[in-house]
């Protein structure tokens, strides 16, 4: 599996706001785990189970952002998965920590938020 090429179109679908491509990079099933799901739907635990869902917290995420920019910083590779670490547009450091199935789809995140500089 080409994880680094996998965490490339991640970023890139991230940086041309493409919700569609985006949104390959996760299975139906995907549990994501988000500070951000707190503080937007206040979901307590901070999860999201399925692609829809997910979907829906992008698209309020990109609405929000409007100056959205991803920079890939390191992409580490595990068993499992991978872990994308990248900077926003607000210099915040972010690490997403993703376990893949067999096709390189995301079955679960947990991202965890730096502080912006």
């Amino acid at each position: 599996m080409d994880t680094q090429a996998i965490a490339l179109d991640w970023i890139d679908a991230w940086n041309k706001r493409d919700i569609d491509r985006i949104m390959t990079h996760y299975t139906d099933d995907i549990v994501f785990y988000s500070l951000t799901v707190i503080k937007r739907w206040n979901i307590a635990d901070g999860k999201i189970i399925g692609k829809e869902n997910l979907r829906a917290h992008f698209l309020k995420g990109l609405e929000l952002a409007p100056n959205l920019y991803f920079e890939l910083i390191d992409v580490l590779s595990g068993t499992d998965g991978i872990t994308i670490i990248y900077k926003r547009e607000t210099g915040a450091l972010v690490a997403d920590v993703a376990v893949l199935d067999e096709n390189g789809k995301a079955t679960l995140v947990k991202a965890y938020y730096g502080q912006a500089r």
